[in-house]
């Protein structure tokens, strides 16, 4: 029997990057993946890939800072497959500007979609989740829900407030088997990274090349990028937890950045 067989996920921001492998190993691995995106063409495009692998998807449209939006789409999966079992709040954007500068608006966004969508997300699922005594929330962190880097003040910010909000949903939660972890990645060579290199090379007046040496990977071990596969491993890792012996945990993955 495979790990996640007929269980059903919603992971948000999957129709490309890290989303997309984590769904793509989710239903390898015997799990229905909804693809929750904000553009529908491309989650559609997702969950066509891996139906033509004869596994099972569905793709809905989702901007996770749209309350209606979010409670509209998690009640019709819910109508269509009758439970949640695991909620992946993957969605993400990233905006660079020394804080100084900081546009508010621009800061508004980002802690937005970090915050409010990792929110909107979680309230809507656990309705269903708690109905069903059974529940996964994995949060995508960071290294930055950890540490700090100039130019990324809501970023990091935001990330440290989504280890405050798995911890008290993992106190809440715990009666109603519902567990919530939190996978930090250190960089990992998405759309997001590739358009930040030449945003830092610009404000750092450094080479693209420098700033992938020295700023994004000068702490790791190996001077390597952390894979979309390697996060994937860890948010299954949790999405699989027998119990509630792991919760409100968090997990970095970054080729040693961070170490704890």
């Amino acid at each position: 029997m495979a790990r996640f067989d007929g269980q059903v996920g919603i992971i948000t921001g999957a129709a490309s990057g890290i989303g997309k492998e984590i769904a793509l190993r989710f239903a390898d691995e015997g799990g229905i993946a909804v693809i929750a995106d904000l553009n529908l063409e491309a989650a559609q495009a997702t969950a066509d890939e891996i139906m033509a692998k004869g596994q099972k998807a569905f793709a809905v449209a989702m901007n996770v800072t749209d309350e209606a939006q979010v409670d509209e789409g998690v009640a019709k999966v819910a109508e269509k497959y009758g439970k949640i079992d695991v909620l992946v709040s993957n969605a993400g954007i990233q905006i660079v500007s020394p804080l100084v500068d900081f546009k508010y608006d621009d800061w508004k966004k980002l802690m937005a979609i970090h915050l409010d969508g990792a929110f909107l997300t979680t309230r809507a699922c656990l309705k269903h989740m708690y109905k069903a005594n059974y529940g996964r929330v994995i949060y995508m962190g960071s290294v930055h829900s950890k540490e700090a880097s100039k130019l990324k003040a809501p970023y990091v910010t935001a990330k440290h407030g989504i280890i405050g909000l798995a911890k008290v949903l993992a106190k809440e939660g715990a009666p109603h088997n519902v567990t919530a972890n939190v996978v930090c990645p250190g960089f990992v060579r998405t759309p997001l990274v590739d358009k930040q290199i030449p945003e830092q090379a610009k404000e750092f007046g450094i080479t693209e090349e420098e700033v992938i040496k020295n700023i994004m990977l000068k702490e790791t071990v190996d001077g390597e990028f952390t894979t979309t596969d390697d996060v994937a491993d860890a948010v299954l890792f949790f999405a699989a937890a027998k119990n509630n012996a792991l919760t409100g945990q968090s997990l970095v993955v970054s080729h040693g950045w961070f170490m704890q």
